[in-house]
C-alpha cells in the first residue's frame, strides 16, 4: 500500500499499465516473475495452444517473439523515473534453438541505457537453463511523455 505522494511498486506499475489492459498478455498467460528497475523476468507457460509445430510439441517462435517484446517493454518502462508509455521501436531476435516442448520459457531484460527519448534494451530467453539460451533479443523502445489518448480525426461529411 502506497500513501499520497509515495510511488508504487515497478511491479504494480508494470501489471497497471502494461499486463492488464492488453489481452494478447492475457491470451498467452504471461507472468512477471521478478522486477527491479530496467531488470524484469517474465515467464510464457507452456499451453498446447501456443505450440506452432503439433508433430514435435515445440512452441511458436511467434509466441517467444512476444515473450521477449513484452519484457523488453517492462525493463524500459521500469527503468523510467516515473510512468510514461514505451512502444517498440526496433527488436531484433536472434533464435539459438528451439524450446523444449511441456517447458515454460522464461525471458530475462534489462535495459542498459534511456536517453530522452529512447530505451535500449538486451535479453534472454531460456527453458530452464540461462546459459543455454532458446533465443537472445536487442531492442529500442520509444518513450512518450504522456499517457493521454491521441485525438480523433475530424469527422466528414460524406459525400454524393
Amino acid at each position: 500500500m502506497t500513501t499520497a505522494g509515495e510511488r508504487p511498486p515497478i511491479d504494480a506499475l508494470i501489471r497497471r499499465f502494461i499486463f492488464d489492459p492488453v489481452p494478447h498478455h492475457r491470451a498467452l498467460g504471461l507472468e512477471l516473475v521478478r522486477c527491479e528497475p530496467g531488470d524484469v523476468v517474465v515467464r510464457l507457460p507452456y499451453v498446447p495452444e501456443l505450440v506452432g509445430d503439433p508433430s514435435t510439441g515445440v512452441l511458436a517462435g511467434g509466441a517467444v517473439s512476444s515473450l521477449l517484446d513484452t519484457t523488453g517493454g517492462c525493463a524500459a518502462f521500469s527503468a523510467l523515473r516515473r510512468p510514461m508509455r514505451v512502444a517498440t521501436l526496433d527488436l531484433r531476435i536472434d533464435y539459438m534453438r528451439s524450446a523444449r516442448p511441456g517447458r515454460d520459457v522464461f525471458a530475462h531484460a534489462q535495459c542498459i541505457r534511456v536517453s530522452r527519448s529512447v530505451a535500449f534494451v538486451r535479453g534472454t530467453a531460456h527453458d530452464g537453463d540461462p546459459d543455454d539460451p532458446v533465443a537472445t533479443c536487442a531492442a529500442t523502445f520509444a518513450i512518450f511523455e504522456s499517457h493521454k489518448p491521441r485525438p480523433k480525426p475530424p469527422a466528414t461529411e460524406p459525400t454524393s
